[in-house]
């Protein structure tokens, strides 16, 4: 059916405008950033002040970059962490609040208000909770200013750290996962208990597949929350101590003191391809998955 030229307008308007500022401000950074971190470049000097040096920053940094393998090691145990903790917590949460319970709604709300805040701000409020003289935690186990260190211990802060953001997660994914349980058929329930399936199984076997594209975008959210964590270690302690992450060091060779921004780009670059690995790796197993017969 032909349309009308004021509806191909509208579309044209409504699919140009999301597209051109998804290349001007997404890829055309990204891009930038990967032809940059090729280069030497403080930042200062225009363009005919980049010095093109090849693969030396990546040599560089996966050889005299002491802070790189600590960042990089901290990231995937924030990856790892977000993945087996808030993620299973957030589908628990959403399988109970699914059951219709009394009052779901307001838990609903209660558990998904921590994702209006900024990591800004949960960081803060878990240096109220965290801090070792007039923390909330040391101060219920009684041993205020005699505790333990949860930030300044580089063997605690990182955790403390991770359950925070992770307070902040969690009712992400229970409203993703709540929206998917909500479009479920409710025949595959019934037939599952007419097969004799107890409630495990049914979600196991019957419901947890059919929420495959709901896995797909938990997936690459938790991906991406978990690499591009920033904000949070920022406030604390400036990512320094234990806080160490690919984010910050991002941050500060590009905007910090040292303005070498080929390298903070390579390391961007580093981030970006760990990051679509993790995602692409999966998507392509399920893929694979789907196609045997």
């Amino acid at each position: 059916m032909r349309l009308p030229k004021t509806d191909k307008l509208v579309l044209a308007v409504m699919c140009g405008v999301p597209t051109v500022l998804l290349l001007a401000f997404v890829w055309f950074p990204a891009l930038a950033s990967v032809g940059l971190s090729f280069t030497s470049w403080d930042g200062i000097g225009g363009v005919g002040t980049i010095e093109w040096v090849g693969t030396r920053n990546y040599s560089q940094i996966f050889s005299i970059y002491p802070p790189f393998w600590p960042a990089l090691r901290h990231n995937l145990y924030w990856l790892a962490f977000f993945i087996l903790i808030p993620t299973t917590f957030g589908i628990f949460l959403a399988v109970v609040l699914d059951r219709a319970i009394r009052f779901s709604r307001l838990y609903q709300s209660a558990l998904y208000l921590p994702v209006m805040l900024s990591l800004v701000l949960v960081g803060f409020i878990a240096q109220l909770f965290y801090s070792q003289d007039q923390g909330f935690i040391n101060g219920l186990i009684g041993q205020q200013g005699t505790g333990p260190d949860w930030l300044g211990n580089p063997d605690l802060n990182l955790w403390a750290m991770m359950i925070a953001a992770s307070w902040r997660h969690v009712g992400y994914i229970m409203v993703l996962y709540l929206a998917g349980l909500k479009s479920v058929d409710e025949s595959l329930r019934d037939a599952a208990r007419v097969d004799g399936a107890n409630e495990w199984q049914t979600f196991r076997q019957v419901i947890f597949p059919v929420l495959k594209p709901i896995n797909v975008v938990v997936l690459v959210v938790t991906v991406i929350e978990s690499l591009r964590a920033f904000d949070i270690v920022y406030v604390v302690n400036g990512g320094k101590n234990g806080l160490e992450l690919l984010s910050v060091l991002v941050y500060d060779n590009i905007v910090g003191e040292a303005s070498r921004i080929g390298y903070g780009s390579a390391i961007g670059t580093i981030l970006l391809v760990l990051a679509l690995g993790f995602i692409v790796t999966y998507l392509v197993q399920n893929f694979r998955r789907e196609q045997r017969p």
